[in-house]
C-alpha cells in the first residue's frame, strides 16, 4: 500500500460523491420549475443511496470480478474476500471499491436530467437500479475491468482509451437519457425558464470542483499524471465556458449565465476520456470546440428533432463524452479502430439494454405521472412537500 496514493484517492472519492450530492442535484434542481425542484433532489439522493447498496451487493463484482471478457462474475459479491488489508494496486481494495461506487452513483443520476418534471418515482428507482447493474457495470468491466474492449485480447485489436468515463459514464448515460426522453414524450409545459439560475451556477461550480476527483482520481495515484489530469480538466472547462458564452452572444446577442455554466459541464464531459492522455494545449482545443459543438447539439435535439431531453443530458454529456473519446484518436494517442469501434459497441449495447428495461419496468410501474400530478408539480403530488412556503 502507498500512503500518498491512498490519501489522495480518499479525497477523490469524497469529491466525486460531492458531484452528485449536492452538485448535480443543485445544477438540475435550479433548471426546473419551482414545483418540481424537490423531486429532482429526491431523485438524486435516492439514486445515490440505492446505487451504493447495489454496487456493494453485486455491481462491483460484475464490474471488477475475475470473470471473463463479458462480465466479472459473482466472486466479489458483498465484498466477499476483501478486508482492510486486501490491495488493488497500491490502494486498499475497499477504497478502490468506494471510489468506483461514486461513479456508479453519478452515472444513473446524470440520466435524471432527461425525465424531470414528468416521470414516476417508482420507475426512477427500479430502472436506475437495473440499468446500473445490467448496462453500466458490464461496460465498466469491458473498459476498466480487463474485459471485452481493453483486456488481454481486445475486440478491436488495441485496448480502448477511456481514462475517466467518456464511454463508460457519459456515452451510456447520454444515450439512456435520450431514449427515455423519446419514450416519455414531451412535457405538457416547456416554456417556463429555470426557476433558480443561482442554484444552477452553484451546482455547476460544485461539479467543476468535484471533477478534479473524477478525472484526477482516475490516475489512482498521487503523482504527476494525476496533477496533469486535474490541470487539463480545468483548462477544458474554462475554454468551453467561454466559447459557449461567445457563441450565444454571436447567435442571440446576449451571453447567459445558465449557458456559460452549461458550457462548463460540456468542457468537463469532453475532457473526461482524454484527461489522462492529453496536454494543456490539446485540452484547450477540446474545450473550445466542445462549447460550440454541444450547444449546437442542444439546438439539434431540442429544436430540430423536437425531443424533450429536458436538461440536455445527451447533447452535453453524451455528445461531449463521444467527442472527447474521438479526439484521443485525432491527436494520435489511441487507435481509431478501438476508439470508434468501442463507441459503437457500447452504444448498441446501451440502446438495447435501455429499451428492454424501459418496457420491463413500465409493465410494473407507470413510466409517467398522470396529467394532474404533472400540472400540480411532482413535489406536492408525489412527495407531499413544497420547496418554498411563500406564505410563511
Amino acid at each position: 500500500m502507498n500512503g500518498a496514493d491512498t490519501a489522495w484517492i480518499i479525497v477523490a472519492t469524497a469529491l466525486v460523491l460531492f458531484m452528485t450530492l449536492p452538485g448535480l442535484a443543485l445544477f438540475y434542481g435550479g433548471l426546473v420549475r419551482a414545483r418540481n425542484v424537490l423531486s429532482v433532489f429526491m431523485h438524486c439522493y435516492a439514486i445515490a443511496c440505492l446505487m451504493s447498496v447495489l454496487w456493494f451487493a453485486i455491481g462491483y463484482s460484475i464490474a471488477f470480478g475475475e470473470g471473463n471478457a463479458l462480465w466479472g462474475g459473482l466472486d466479489k459479491v458483498f465484498l466477499n474476500g476483501i478486508d482492510a488489508d486486501t490491495l488493488a494496486g497500491t490502494l486498499p481494495e475497499v477504497l478502490f471499491f468506494a471510489f468506483q461506487m461514486t461513479f456508479a452513483i453519478i452515472t444513473p443520476a446524470l440520466i435524471v436530467g432527461a425525465y424531470v418534471e414528468r416521470v414516476g418515482f417508482g420507475f426512477v428507482l427500479i430502472f436506475s437500479g437495473l440499468w446500473m447493474l445490467l448496462c453500466y457495470a458490464p461496460v465498466v468491466h469491458w473498459v476498466w475491468g480487463g474485459g471485452l474492449l481493453a483486456g488481454d485480447a481486445p475486440l478491436f485489436g488495441e485496448a480502448v482509451k477511456d481514462f475517466a468515463g467518456g464511454i463508460v459514464v457519459h456515452e451510456t448515460a447520454g444515450l439512456a437519457a435520450l431514449i427515455i426522453a423519446v419514450f416519455l414524450g414531451p412535457r405538457r409545459t416547456q416554456t417556463h425558464p429555470p426557476h433558480n439560475p443561482g442554484y444552477v451556477m452553484i451546482g455547476a461550480a460544485m461539479l467543476w470542483v468535484g471533477w478534479f476527483g473524477f478525472n484526477g482520481g482516475s490516475q489512482l495515484a498521487a503523482d504527476g499524471g494525476a496533477a496533469m489530469a486535474l490541470t487539463v480538466t480545468h483548462l477544458s472547462a474554462a475554454a468551453a465556458s467561454l466559447t459557449w458564452a461567445l457563441w450565444e452572444k454571436v447567435k442571440f446577442g446576449k451571453a447567459s449565465m445558465v449557458g456559460m455554466v452549461t458550457g462548463t459541464i460540456a468542457g468537463l464531459a469532453s475532457i473526461t476520456p482524454a484527461s489522462g492522455f492529453v496536454g494543456p494545449v490539446q485540452a484547450l482545443i477540446i474545450g473550445a470546440v466542445a462549447g460550440i459543438l454541444c450547444q449546437e447539439a442542444v439546438n439539434l435535439i431540442r429544436n430540430k428533432l423536437r425531443i424533450d431531453d429536458t436538461l440536455d443530458v445527451f447533447a452535453v454529456h453524451g455528445v461531449g463524452g463521444i467527442f472527447g473519446t474521438v479526439m484521443i484518436a485525432v491527436f494520435g494517442l489511441g487507435s481509431w479502430a478501438a476508439q470508434l469501434g468501442s463507441l459503437v459497441a457500447v452504444g448498441v449495447f446501451t440502446t438495447v439494454v435501455t429499451v428492454v428495461l424501459i418496457y420491463l419496468v413500465k409493465a410494473v410501474v407507470p413510466l409517467r405521472v398522470d396529467e394532474e400530478s404533472e400540472v400540480n408539480g411532482l413535489d406536492i403530488s408525489v412527495h407531499g412537500e413544497r420547496a418554498y412556503d411563500h406564505a410563511s
